[in-house]
């Protein structure tokens, strides 16, 4: 089931996102960009943002096991998306994407996602319909690509 976070589910929500980004991104990563992604999800900040309502927060949840999850910022940008790797390509990433594109359409009133996406992710982005708006580029120790996906009504 894919749905909007309550607060209570913020560390399970952060606990997958390590998790997965250990397992599958972090071989790509240099240690500057490594630390940089632990700093970010772990950010006091960050959560109190949620919390706040100015960061969102859904998840994909399954007799009580976080499967999936993914965070907006500024209501359009994918900040972090992450499928828990034992269920990868059973279209928990693709549902959370539906969500919450209809979500951002219907509810904020815009018309495009965008992403940074990770090079292990860049396919996966693609195969939903996002675009690249510039070639790969690297910040603070993280690769990724900018990608944007138009929303039809």
């Amino acid at each position: 089931m894919v749905r909007f976070a309550y607060h209570s589910d913020w560390e399970g929500a952060m606990d997958l996102a390590w998790k997965t980004f250990e397992r599958f991104n972090a071989p790509d990563y240099s240690q500057e960009g490594i630390t940089n992604f632990y700093n970010f999800i772990h950010d006091d900040m960050l959560r109190k943002m949620f919390i706040a309502g100015h960061y969102q927060l859904f998840v994909a949840i399954c007799d009580g096991e976080y499967l999936g999850m993914l965070s907006l910022r500024e209501k359009k940008h994918i900040s972090l998306l992450f499928v828990d790797g034992d269920y990868h390509g059973n279209g928990i990433g693709s549902a959370l994407i539906k969500y919450v594109s209809k979500y951002v359409r219907d509810e904020e009133g815009i018309n495009s996602l965008t992403v940074n996406a990770s090079p292990y992710a860049v396919e996966f982005y693609h195969k939903r319909g996002f675009e690249d708006v510039h070639a790969q580029m690297a910040a603070d120790g993280i690769t990724f690509t900018p990608m944007e996906l138009e929303l039809k009504s």
